[in-house]
């Protein structure tokens, strides 16, 4: 059985941050899994942009060498905000050839606790002991689909997240549900490519984003008034995004309070960017599913107040519901002895879960944290603090 010091399962932003971060410890064996950028290569609509501004839209680095900036030099290619998905895609690739090339792309299929630490059993059947795992593997795991939607087979109803392409919908009649970025822009990226759209949300309005993607509003504010207001990891409204900027002061924070914050923070909501595309898309407010039934090839989704829709498909972009015991590759016995609220891992310092040595990255941290945790701007922050506490401890093993 071979082994290593520290094992990363995931490979996306957080994944690779950590990774090259770690990868600056002397004499540290640190293996990482996955195929790089998956989750936004596979499970994102091709067309797509990013909400967040340009800073946080930036994988960290220990270096800071590795911007959109350098990618934009190193490539040749010219993007802005929002940056479109598939320069982001490239950008994530271009991190990963550059700053951690040794990626193992075999997924783990699952992790176990032994009293050395834990024992990874890879898809080819490899077995690999390690003192130290880190999950950074996503969120595809906890895509939220109502309990209505359940039974219908995946030619009518599907999540945002199992499609990479919407051109074959053309012609087609889609119900979008959903009133955030993923169900307003699968919407809009729907009628573009001719299908007929209508977009249904529980919400009595959609909230459109001012943010930093409007520059003529930040230009209004003033730099300074700006900077004050806005961090720049973009989460969050005016002076809220400056707490959340911070997990440590957010951590300590009330418990109802933390929760206002993320609810504030992650509320859905759109781009201002995409409104003139949704320019014919009806939107219907206030509306839930109270249920759905077969009709032929079709499906009728009968609203709450009476009316019902009879289309083609129906498109969840119902967002995503974090528990890791949807985390296939952990044995029961690891997922069992975890302290949990609601589905999230409770993290201590390090991101480190109540199981010694098993660490949590992104969403799943986004309980004890905040929601900084779920963006990819949260990234500077994980790898940093990771890497203090994996030197911390190690620097207390123990010699042989």
């Amino acid at each position: 059985m071979t082994t290593c010091d520290v094992a990363i399962i995931g490979a996306g932003p957080y994944g690779l941050s950590a990774a090259a971060h770690l990868g600056t410890v002397k004499g540290l064996e640190l293996c990482i899994f996955g195929y790089p950028m998956s989750f936004w290569d596979r499970n994102m609509p091709a067309g797509m942009f990013l909400r967040s501004n340009w800073t946080a839209t930036q994988i960290a680095h220990p270096t800071g060498w590795f911007t959109l900036e350098a990618f934009q030099a190193a490539s040749g290619r010219r993007f802005s905000t929002p940056v479109p998905l598939d320069c982001f895609i490239q950008y994530g690739l271009w991190y990963q050839r550059e700053a951690v090339p040794a990626v193992d792309r075999r997924s783990v299929a699952r992790v176990e606790s032994v009293p050395q630490g834990f024992r990874l059993h890879l898809e080819d059947g490899e077995v690999l002991g390690t003192r130290r795992v880190i999950v950074a593997s996503g969120i595809v795991a906890f895509a939220y689909r109502p309990p209505e939607f359940l039974g219908l087979p995946p030619s009518l109803a599907t999540h945002t997240s199992e499609h990479h392409d919407f051109r074959d919908f053309g012609g087609k009649s889609v119900l979008v549900v959903g009133g955030g970025q993923s169900a307003l822009e699968s919407g809009a990226l729907l009628h573009e490519a001719g299908a007929e759209v209508e977009i249904v949300t529980r919400a009595p309005r959609i909230h459109w984003l001012q943010g930093w993607a409007s520059r003529t509003f930040h230009k209004r504010l003033g730099k300074f008034t700006s900077q004050l207001l806005y961090a720049p990891t973009d989460v969050g409204p005016a002076g809220i995004s400056q707490l959340l900027a911070r997990p440590d002061l957010v951590r300590r924070l009330p418990r109802t309070l933390q929760n206002k914050l993320r609810r504030r923070a992650t509320r859905p909501a759109g781009a201002r960017w995409l409104v003139d595309r949704l320019k014919g898309v009806p939107i219907k407010l206030g509306q839930s599913v109270v249920s759905v039934a077969l009709v032929g090839e079709r499906v009728k989704v009968n609203l709450c107040d009476g009316r019902e829709r009879t289309v083609d498909h129906v498109l969840l972009g119902t967002g995503y519901k974090t528990d890791i015991s949807k985390y296939r590759f952990l044995a029961p016995d690891v997922t069992q002895s975890l302290r949990r609220s609601n589905g999230f891992p409770l993290l201590k310092e390090g991101l480190e879960s109540s199981v010694p040595g098993l660490h949590f990255l992104g969403a799943p941290a986004a309980w004890s944290f905040g929601p900084l945790m779920q963006f990819v701007s949260g990234t500077r922050y994980a790898s940093h603090v990771l890497l203090r506490c994996v030197t911390a401890k190690d620097a207390n093993q123990p010699q042989a």
